[in-house]
């Protein structure tokens, strides 16, 4: 079975959880090292606490530099940290690479970065053998005090899940950004392209305002944000982090309808779909309730879908046809647009 060729996408979480035991991580200071299911690395710096992150954009083309920047600071944001510094490795396509396109991703990263007040201090960049489009790995450093550190193990049972805004925003904007062409051929107006291209934007991919309002109304116990694999992996990936159960109902999981209508065209689920934009928050009750006005009030959609469970009573996800086991997905829906 080893030399059978691995989906496209993250790899497997057996895999996954095999090399990260090989990974030498054994530095007193080392709090949370890597770990199917979190996300981020904390180092404990003595009077605070140094949040890690990397993640690589792949897919995006026109505002890969956008991505990198938010789905890094997404990361950050999840575990009560601040962003603070970033850097980026851009890995330009040979053959297509010109001063524009390095000078376009270079600008979409700084102002991204601008705008949330994080420093953009090194990485690298060249023209790779090879590549069809650029790929840009970013690595994004945050801090937090150690008493308000929050990890996607931290879910306990009775938790309520909360979801912020709609699924999936992303893979929206990503369908109409790669195949709007075909969406105009198809009959969808100019106007539906556009704003499925601006989700992007509005709501947009950061949650970075979410879990800062989440966190100033109640206990918040885990976050975390459904990238790859859409809001299922994203619950699978929270609950394995934490040990514990869970149940939702997907009929509760607020589908974006203009979002949704676009999976459907390409027979995507829109609830498998990379969702970045969107927070999974974990919080006891009554926190729960204010965590959820607080981020209304805030004009941030919340949405209650589920709840925590002990680990004996299982991951389900009720409502889609014959009650189903939440497991995370081989791959993206996404990925069909690619193959």
């Amino acid at each position: 079975m080893a030399s059978v060729p691995l989906p496209v996408g993250k790899l497997p979480p057996r895999v996954l959880a095999e090399l990260l035991q090989r990974a030498p991580a054994d530095d007193p200071r080392v709090l949370l090292g890597p770990r199917v299911g979190c996300d981020v690395a904390v180092l404990d710096l003595g009077d605070r606490l140094l949040v890690a992150k990397s993640d690589p954009i792949t897919f995006a083309t026109d505002a890969a530099g956008y991505y990198a920047v938010h789905v890094n600071a997404n990361d950050i944001a999840t575990s009560g940290a601040i962003p603070r510094w970033m850097l980026a490795t851009l890995l330009l396509p040979e053959h297509s690479a010109t001063e524009d396109l390095a000078g376009d991703l270079f600008r979409q990263i700084s102002d991204a970065c601008t705008a949330l007040g994080i420093a953009l201090v090194g990485g690298h960049t060249e023209v790779t053998y090879g590549l069809g489009r650029p790929i840009i790995c970013g690595h994004m450093l945050g801090e937090v005090e150690s008493g308000r550190l929050v990890t996607a193990a931290g879910a306990q049972p009775g938790d309520v899940i909360l979801l912020t805004k709609a699924v999936p925003l992303e893979g929206a904007s990503l369908i109409a950004r790669e195949r709007g062409d075909d969406l105009r051929r198809r009959g969808y107006t100019e106007a539906e392209v556009e704003r499925a291209r601006q989700m992007l934007y509005d709501p947009g991919i950061s949650v970075l305002r979410d879990a800062q309002v989440a966190l100033g109304a109640g206990a918040v116990h885990a976050m975390h944000d459904p990238t790859e694999g859409g809001v299922l992996t994203g619950l699978w990936e929270l609950a394995e982090a934490a040990g514990v159960g869970i149940e939702v109902d997907a009929a509760d999981i607020p589908v974006d309808a203009l979002g949704g209508g676009l999976c459907a065209e390409f027979g995507l689920d829109p609830l498998g779909t990379i969702a970045s934009g969107s927070l999974l928050i974990t919080a006891p009750e009554p926190d729960a309730g204010d965590i959820s006005h607080a981020l209304e009030v805030a004009g941030i959609r919340c949405t209650p879908i589920g709840r925590i469970v002990p680990a004996d009573a299982g991951r389900w996800v009720r409502g889609l046809g014959p009650d189903r086991e939440l497991v995370p997905l081989a791959s993206d829906e996404i990925t069909k647009l690619f193959a």
